[in-house]
């Protein structure tokens, strides 16, 4: 087909071929590099010929056009990433990179998808599995062959090894779920009681009024979720409805939405009047906040500080941030930036989808169960457990195959001598 666009009799491999594109009536539409990858020096491992032509939609759908005429079709959407997959070009875990890679809008998030795609979750996984395998293969041995002779501090080798493993699954599993925010964007909740000024500190974020404000309490109704960009990360900022005993309906469902906010999000800004004393609703917020206070970065602000002073701040953190929504938020977004870069520079590896997050949960889960099995000498069981884990870890890259367990049984112990 190539050959037929091109007029050339031969395309010599990896090799940049200028050439004029032919139409079906033989037509010159374009002069264009065209390059063949033969298989299976390719992305997907098939034979591939790429045509750099000139930008513009006439040219690039002219092209198109005379290859469909000549019996190509267009590809699906993430066909050739299907492909490389099937074809063992990649696994699941750099299929999933490339995906999120095209739709990220992260600088960071882009660096961290990219070392996905240089191998790093491969070779953990790979990592994980050999460990669970060769801890399997011991003792299924010790289960199929009990009257072989078999090291004594077997046992507490193995406990060694699950103790390592459970500790490396856990951190990058919290660490991942911290940082989920690299990929999609974080989550940022403004909350606080009505009127403190959390309409007024979302314009002023975004440099334009997005949200009604008005002295009236109750204003906004519902959650408001916009995104920009603080340094190089990219947030998505909730405005929410004022937290407080209501008995009108929509505001109740605003208020819900509100606490769904601050579940959903990795950080919460906590505004407070200056202007007013500290009441119940303000008491009650901090009540909520500190529900949230190991699992949330949690950053108090006090507003209207241009205003007379009524608030007693010994209800507040020491370290709270007092500005006016008026005039400037430099303090807080200086804040923002710095929580967020601490966030994106940990070097602990990082999953990229909920799937791999699950897997990996799954994993420790299966290992921490099958440590107090190993001791109590229930050996079937803790054996369930380790496959259990080694199917849960490898179905991030790949399949796991039981004739793993046999290669390593076999290479480690002279069995039927």
């Amino acid at each position: 087909m190539a050959l037929k666009l091109s007029k050339k009799e031969t395309l010599t491999p990896r090799l940049a071929t200028l050439s004029f594109l032919h139409d079906k009536l033989n037509d010159a539409i374009d002069q264009a590099i065209v390059i063949y990858f033969k298989a299976p020096h390719s992305f997907t491992a098939e034979d591939v010929v790429e045509f750099q032509c000139h930008g513009g939609s006439v040219v690039a759908g002219l092209v198109l056009e005379t290859l469909l005429h000549h019996g190509a079709r267009l590809a699906n959407p993430g066909e050739f990433s299907k492909r490389a997959f099937l074809n063992g070009r990649i696994d699941l875990s750099e299929a999933e990179a490339i995906a999120a890679l095209i739709e990220t809008k992260s600088v960071d998030a882009a660096k961290m998808l990219t070392r996905q795609l240089k191998g790093e979750l491969r070779d953990f996984v790979g990592h994980v599995r050999e460990l669970l395998i060769e801890i399997l293969a011991f003792v299924e041995v010790n289960i199929d062959y009990a009257e072989e002779d078999l090291p004594l501090d077997m046992i507490e080798k193995i406990k060694d090894k699950l103790d390592v493993l459970a500790k490396e699954l856990f951190k990058t599993y919290e660490s991942s779920k911290r940082r989920q925010g690299l990929i999609n964007g974080f989550k940022i909740a403004i909350v606080g009681k009505p009127n403190v000024g959390k309409s007024s500190l979302l314009n002023n974020l975004l440099s334009y009024d997005r949200a009604i404000i008005s002295d009236i309490a109750g204003t906004t109704r519902d959650t408001i979720e916009e995104e920009l960009r603080i340094g190089s990360h990219l947030v998505r900022i909730v405005d929410t409805a004022g937290i407080r005993q209501a008995n009108d309906v929509i505001e109740k469902i605003g208020i819900e939405r509100s606490i769904a906010a601050i579940e959903e999000s990795e950080i919460v800004i906590a505004m407070f009047d200056n202007s007013k004393p500290c009441d119940h609703e303000d008491e009650e917020m901090l009540s909520l906040l500190q529900k949230y206070a190991s699992s949330k970065q949690i950053l108090t602000v006090l507003n209207k500080i241009d205003l007379p002073k009524h608030f007693d701040t010994k209800h507040l953190d020491q370290d709270f941030i007092a500005l006016s929504c008026q005039t400037h938020s430099r303090e807080l977004t200086d804040r923002l930036e710095a929580i967020l870069d601490q966030t994106a520079v940990e070097d602990t590896l990082m999953l990229t989808s909920m799937r791999q997050i699950d897997a990996v949960k799954q994993a420790y889960e299966n290992v921490q169960s099958s440590y107090q099995l190993l001791g109590e000498g229930e050996l079937e069981l803790f054996a369930f457990h380790i496959n259990e884990a080694i199917s849960s870890i490898s179905s991030i890259t790949t399949a796991f195959e039981r004739d793993e367990i046999l290669e390593k049984m076999f290479s480690n112990f002279c069995l039927g001598k």
